[in-house]
C-alpha cells in the first residue's frame, strides 16, 4: 500500500486523519522523502518540520 502525504504538513500516513494536524486532505502523488529523527538538526529546522516521522518532500 502505497503510503498518502498530507497536504498540509506533509507528514506520510496511513490512516485516515492525520495525527499532526487533523485534517483529512492527503495526496496520492508526492516527490521524495525525508525522515526527521531529531527536532533539533538543521534539515529539521529549515524545512519547519517540528515532529519526528517520514515527510513528503514534494506534494502534488
Amino acid at each position: 500500500m502505497k503510503k498518502k502525504a498530507c497536504r498540509r504538513c506533509k507528514l506520510m500516513v496511513d490512516a485516515e486523519e492525520c495525527p499532526l494536524c487533523k485534517t483529512s486532505q492527503f495526496a496520492i502523488n508526492w516527490k521524495g522523502r525525508i525522515y526527521i529523527l531529531n527536532q533539533k538538526s538543521d534539515i529539521a529546522k529549515k524545512t519547519g518540520m517540528t515532529a519526528l516521522g517520514e515527510y513528503a518532500i514534494k506534494v502534488n
